[in-house]
């Protein structure tokens, strides 16, 4: 389990850390997407490198060794980190909307001071739910029975009453995947009209559209992975106050990992699918990224820029 555990740690901090160096380095990757793109990576690796290996310890052990303060540090990073995810997606799918629905309003519309606002909404929002939940106990007002789990538990229990696992599961998790669902859905019926009318665009028009719908797919992509992969672990969050707590801590702590696993997919999804990001991972590798001037290189292909 350790050696399973660490080697998902590993692909975790080093993908998303080439993917936040890629993007920050090479002037050509600056644009609007990107940038979400470089702060969702950055949630990924903190997740990586702050949060998963405390909660390998902890899974690997059955006990928590670190003490109640830290645990409700860990915990409301860890819900801070998961949910900022799911507000960088719907920034993203946002994004990917102005550029394919209204693509004549779109540099005006996502400019980098929007993008900032964004990012700020992102992580502010998040943050301020999580540890003000968390450091308030509000989530275990009404648990029968709770100061003294806490009192004897060595496992670092965080259970949230059926009013706060609600408003996490609705206001976290549902309702901006719905969002998220909905905006795509409305992106992939826009292609399909772009599809049947592509070849009677000019050249370079056409080109762009099919960048943009390659860009939405790769991109809706990793949003069904993110839900497929934090779905259950929410989900069990909202059922288990109604069930009055019976859910097995080997089946959450499995859930929870479940859900972590999506920020080790996120840069092998993009590996897979941008050749940029590959070129951008052999340059670091063969450290040409420390010659001067070499910010400025081109990562895409002739094929790829028409």
């Amino acid at each position: 389990m350790y050696s399973f555990m660490a080697g998902a740690i590993f692909i975790t901090v080093f993908g998303n850390l080439t993917m936040i160096i890629s993007i920050s380095y090479f002037k050509q990757l600056h644009t609007p997407t990107n940038f979400l793109i470089l702060s969702m990576a950055v949630t990924d690796f903190l997740l990586g490198f702050t949060i998963m290996p405390y909660s390998m310890i902890r899974s690997v052990e059955k006990c928590w060794y670190f003490g109640l303060t830290f645990c409700k540090i860990h915990y409301s990073f860890d819900l801070m980190l998961s949910i900022t995810s799911i507000f960088h997606l719907c920034s993203v799918a946002i994004d990917r909307f102005y550029a394919i629905c209204y693509p004549l309003r779109y540099s005006t519309k996502m400019t980098i001071p929007v993008i900032k606002r964004l990012l700020l909404l992102c992580w502010s929002v998040p943050g301020a739910f999580a540890f003000g939940v968390v450091f308030s106990e509000a989530y275990a007002d009404g648990i029968e029975g709770y100061d003294i789990l806490v009192a004897c538990s060595s496992s670092c229990p965080v259970m949230f009453n059926k009013l706060w696992g609600t408003t996490l599961f609705m206001a976290g998790f549902f309702t901006p995947g719905s969002v998220m669902v909905g905006i795509y859905g409305k992106i992939f019926a826009v292609s399909k009209k772009h599809s049947r009318a592509i070849n009677n665009l000019p050249e370079n028009q056409n080109n762009q559209m099919r960048k943009d719908k390659k860009a939405a797919k790769t991109l809706g992509i990793v949003m069904g992975v993110f839900l497929l992969c934090w779905f259950p672990c929410f989900f069990t969050i909202l059922l288990d106050p109604f069930l009055n707590f019976s859910t097995p801590i080997v089946l959450f702590d499995a859930l929870t990992w479940f859900g972590y696993f999506n920020s080790t997919c996120n840069p092998l999804i993009y590996g897979f699918f941008y050749p940029w990001f590959r070129r951008a991972l052999k340059y670091i590798f063969l450290g040409k990224i420390f010659s001067s001037h070499f910010h400025n290189t081109n990562l895409f292909t002739q094929k790829e820029t028409e």
